[in-house]
């Protein structure tokens, strides 16, 4: 039920949206530029906060929630901005402070326990206040005398205040190193990838707020002896000088890898035109990929710069009688990408095709695009240029894998369909929505590959639960 502007009021209502969905980053020693952490502060800016919220800039979540879900997925419900809505409209009323749920646990240090190793920057690096966004690429030598089981990998960034988002990288050539010793500043600045070919250029990634993943049991990847993992720091505008060390905590395997995750790579070299994006133009490319065995999809990245305008990436049966969605990005923003993990372990069958459709506004009416006037635009690593990339981390298919969950507490809640930490009416509207789908269900609750009375009664038997 809609709240109306008399009953809303913050503690009771707007506290529970924007302590859970703002203020992991809108706090003191975050990158949000102000924090959100009692009524005093959100009411300065509730205006704002309607306005964002409203054309769905903030929460900075890019995957369309209607198309598909991802671990850590941060979206607000059309009942939440009602009720942010109503509550300005009302004048911002405060309500009993006794209503409030309470600011959340945020964690301090790791979100996963005591790392095996931790690989950090040599020397701390100064970001000018001048307010420039910065790319740089550290290198940082793993030590392993052999290879090195991983179950989870997790940034650390030293300075919340600038550490925007950071991506993973692997280099076994020591190219990196000779690119850093070429740069006077520690590490090397590099915008769109690390410069090179590295042996892997998605790694993986951190953004605000994102939790880090830990593959399952048997389940994991590898760091050669010898390697460097590749750190790209994004580094947000700041007035005031700053410096930051991150670190990246490694986390060993527990026990044999018996599944390798490898990652998959749909570039240029599958695209269906050669990538040239003409001036003053909206351009769109459709790259395939065949898919010659059954797989599990765990995470997925599309990556492209500045002039992308949007992605969607899905996997289509033989006959085109199935569709697999996998992620539609509708507002490509370069500053907000990342690594969006499955709540799953996705299968993939044999035979199907992966698409990536993905379009570039290379127009003056475009506020991102770096040329001006619009330039010819090709495939490079500079600012100016473009790229097409879709990374996606899999594993070979074995039985009862869409039961493996990859994300905390996903189990728990499967019955939160909207992403809104409760078990209601939208959800239940939302999975009637599929009810009678018989096979690629995006809704499918009770493991049995179709939309049926009994995944009815199994949001039911979870109905009205509270998911954080």
């Amino acid at each position: 039920m809609l709240l109306t502007a008399q009953d809303v009021t913050f503690h009771s209502d707007v506290a529970p949206i924007v302590f859970n969905h703002c203020t992991s980053c809108h706090r003191p020693g975050e990158i949000g530029p102000m924090p959100f952490t009692n009524y005093e502060e959100v009411a300065a800016y509730g205006e704002f906060i309607e306005y964002v919220t409203s054309i769905g800039y903030m929460p900075p979540w890019s995957p369309d929630a209607s198309y598909s879900h991802f671990v850590g997925e941060n979206v607000l419900t059309a009942d939440q901005l009602e009720t942010l809505s109503a509550w300005v409209g009302a004048g911002k009323p405060e309500g009993d402070p006794a209503d409030s749920p309470g600011l959340p646990e945020f964690p301090d240090g790791s979100q996963i326990g005591i790392p095996d190793h931790v690989l950090v920057m040599d020397e701390p690096y100064a970001h000018e206040g001048d307010m420039s966004e910065q790319y740089q690429v550290f290198v940082l030598p793993s030590g392993f005398d052999s290879a090195a089981s991983v179950r989870a990998l997790e940034v650390q960034p030293g300075n919340h205040n600038v550490a925007h988002h950071a991506i993973l990288g692997l280099d076994i050539s020591g190219t990196a190193s000779i690119l850093d010793a070429a740069d006077p500043a520690p590490g090397y600045e590099s915008f769109g990838g690390f410069g090179f070919n590295a042996e892997s250029s998605f790694f993986g990634a951190w953004v605000p707020g994102a939790l880090p993943v830990e593959y399952p049991p048997g389940i994991g990847r590898t760091i050669p002896a010898g390697a460097d993992v590749l750190l790209q720091m994004h580094y947000g505008p700041s007035a005031a000088g700053e410096t930051d060390q991150t670190a990246v905590n490694v986390f060993l395997s527990n026990e044999p890898i018996e599944r390798e995750v490898y990652t998959a790579i749909m570039g240029p070299q599958h695209l269906d035109a050669p990538f040239v994006i003409p001036p003053n133009q909206v351009t769109s490319f459709h790259g395939t990929l065949p898919v010659t065995a059954d797989v599990s999809l765990l995470s997925i990245a599309p990556h492209c710069h500045l002039i992308g305008s949007s992605w969607k990436v899905y996997a289509t049966s033989p006959n085109n009688g199935d569709t697999i969605p996998l992620i539609s990005i509708p507002s490509w923003d370069f500053n907000w990408q990342g690594y969006f993990t499955f709540p799953h372990l996705t299968k993939v069958p044999e035979g199907y095709t992966l698409h990536g459709e993905a379009t570039y506004d290379n127009t003056a009416e475009n506020p991102f695009n770096p040329s001006d006037p619009p330039q010819w635009v090709y495939f490079g690593e500079e600012t100016q240029d473009e790229m097409f990339f879709v990374f996606i981390d899999l594993v070979g298919y074995e039985d009862g894998d869409e039961e493996i969950a990859l994300g905390p507490g996903t189990d728990v809640c499967e019955g939160d369909l909207t992403g809104d930490d409760l078990v209601g009416v939208s959800d239940a509207l939302l999975l009637l929505s599929e009810f009678g789908c018989q096979v690629g269900c995006n809704l499918d609750l009770d493991g049995d590959n179709a939309v049926t009375v009994s995944d009815v009664l199994f949001l039911l038997g979870q109905y009205g639960t509270t998911c954080n």
